[in-house]
């Protein structure tokens, strides 16, 4: 590791100017550098643009290559922000002075540019530590965050429409939803935001106070982007760092608990468990059918508060996860630390709806359920789709990102009827199986190599898709679950991982039509 890489391990503490803590702040004539183009990128550059500062973004895009950052590009420039395109003004720092540096997500810390600016007392922010210094002064809307490896977008989703329910003004915002900077310079304000935050997000993530955050749970993920797992874990835990009323946290994941533990938070905070379990007191859980608070109420070591049942989780679907179960009673414990009533978090939950490609059932043909889960973007997650049902024909690959699939295999290997492979990475999801899953047949589908991304006319990646679904017909019988769950990354076939979930929901229905034939 180079001494540049070294320094840009953990953001420094300099401060761009004095009192820039929030948006009222004199940030006029701040020279600020933006580095990337991307939805955030452009939300910075206009808000710190609007308050005066003199704003240069640079990205490594060129132009004519992408029509979305073109047209940012383009807005600004009319606005006077100093935009500089091509991957030349993305590798190291201007020669002009700077005195912050705002950073998209997607850019690592080990980037030459940011790594330098770290090197020489220079500030990086990231779009979090933005957005929580551009609230207003007085009367800014409470955050409550929630970060994990898995179910984030699911469980903060879940909290706004229980918020909701409560008659409150609020939105999803952070890593889904609304842009943090546009949800707090709305002109209209919150009440309350519910914030999904990302381990890129937290890691430059240094001013942030919410009244209560959750962490899901934890496990391998980005080692790529972070350089560790230490790394990702210690980002993981920033997400309680000055939390005000309660630190809430997964029981079955004891590393949540003692990211709590380690946590520098204000005084008095309290720790929160959930669990699929009867509920000890100061959690919530499970008591029979019924989501049970044992945190927030009085006499909670002899009592407790039904919020919901199963039923009100689980809505119109044939079954419910034991992870959406768990995602509710981490949303459910956000809320009533907010102090939110019990009818109020069975109301929201009641009328929540997931979105997309998350256990979100296809069809039936022929007595096989078919599942798309491509938003099990990594092992972590795909464990949980797989612990869901008894008997699958696992749709898996892509790309792993360095994460390691042979403890996924070996857990899950006795629900496994069948696994069809597809994606880069597949043989090494296939060495995992040989090895600890030698008798469950195993088809290789194909990979990127005949793929095209944004072709006119029929794809190869779907044509790919077509035979992971005839495949996966061939092998399962009637009661089996047709299980898309990848563990991996989809850009290697696919846009994003909605895309590749649209292209097996595509051939389910194909195969479904031509059986009718």
């Amino acid at each position: 590791m180079s001494e540049l890489e070294e320094m840009a391990g953990t953001p420094n503490d300099y401060e761009p100017r004095p009192g820039l803590t929030h948006r009222e702040a004199d940030w006029s004539g701040l020279r600020v550098l933006v580095a990337g183009l991307g939805i955030s990128g452009f939300a910075a550059a206009d808000a710190l643009w609007e308050r005066g500062a003199v704003v240069t973004v640079v990205d490594s895009a060129t132009i004519g290559a992408s029509a979305p950052v073109d047209e940012r590009a383009q807005i600004l420039g009319v606005l006077g922000v100093d935009v500089r395109l091509g991957p030349e003004h993305a590798t190291g720092m201007p020669p002009e002075p700077v005195d912050l540096v705002v950073t998209s997500p997607g850019w690592r810390p080990t980037q030459p540019l940011l790594a330098q600016a770290q090197a020489h007392g220079i500030p990086v922010w990231g779009e979090v530590e933005l957005a929580w210094r551009m609230r207003p002064r007085d009367g800014a809307a409470p955050w409550l965050t929630v970060t994990g490896t898995n179910g984030k977008t699911t469980t903060v989703n879940m909290l706004a429409s229980i918020l909701r329910a409560a008659g409150l003004r609020a939105i999803s915002a952070g890593n889904v939803g609304t842009p943090l900077l546009e949800a707090v310079l709305h002109p209209q304000p919150y009440d309350v935001l519910a914030v999904e935050l990302s381990s890129f997000q937290l890691h430059w993530q240094r001013s942030l106070s919410p009244v209560a955050s959750a962490c899901l749970n934890v496990a391998a993920d980005h080692i790529d982007w972070h350089g560790s797992f230490e790394e990702y874990l210690r980002a993981k835990g920033r997400v309680f760092t000055n939390t005000h009323l309660a630190c809430i946290y997964n029981v079955a994941d004891p590393l949540t608990e003692q990211l709590v533990i380690d946590a520098d938070v204000v005084q008095g905070c309290r720790a929160v468990g959930f669990t699929l379990g009867i509920p000890a007191p100061s959690m919530l859980g499970l008591v029979d059918d019924v989501l049970a608070d044992r945190a927030f109420v009085e006499g909670r070591s002899h009592s407790a508060a039904e919020l919901a049942t199963i039923a009100d989780v689980q809505g119109s679907a044939p079954s419910v996860a034991p992870h959406y179960l768990a995602n509710a009673l981490a949303a459910a414990a956000l809320a009533r630390a907010f102090g939110v009533g019990p009818l109020s978090v069975r109301d929201g939950l009641r009328s929540f709806r997931p979105d997309p490609h998350r256990i979100a059932e296809v069809a039936t043909v022929a007595g096989v359920r078919y599942i798309n889960d491509s938003k099990a973007t990594n092992p972590h997650a795909a464990e949980a789709a797989l612990a869901s049902f008894d008997s699958v024909v696992w749709v898996a690959g892509g790309l792993l990102k360095g994460a390691d699939v042979d403890a996924l295999v070996e857990k899950m290997a006795r629900r496994l009827r069948a696994v069809v492979l597809l994606g880069t990475d597949r043989a090494q999801i296939a060495d995992a199986l040989a090895r600890h899953a030698p008798d469950v047949p195993v088809v290789d589908a194909g990979g990127p190599e005949t793929v095209e991304v944004n072709v006119s006319g029929p794809r190869s990646a779907d044509q790919v898709m077509d035979r992971v679904v005839a495949e996966s017909a061939r092998l399962a019988v009637p009661g089996d679950v047709v299980l898309l769950a990848p563990a991996a990354a989809s850009m290697d076939m696919f846009n994003d991982y909605g895309d590749r979930g649209r292209a097996f929901e595509a051939a389910v229905r194909r195969h479904a039509e031509s059986g009718l034939r």
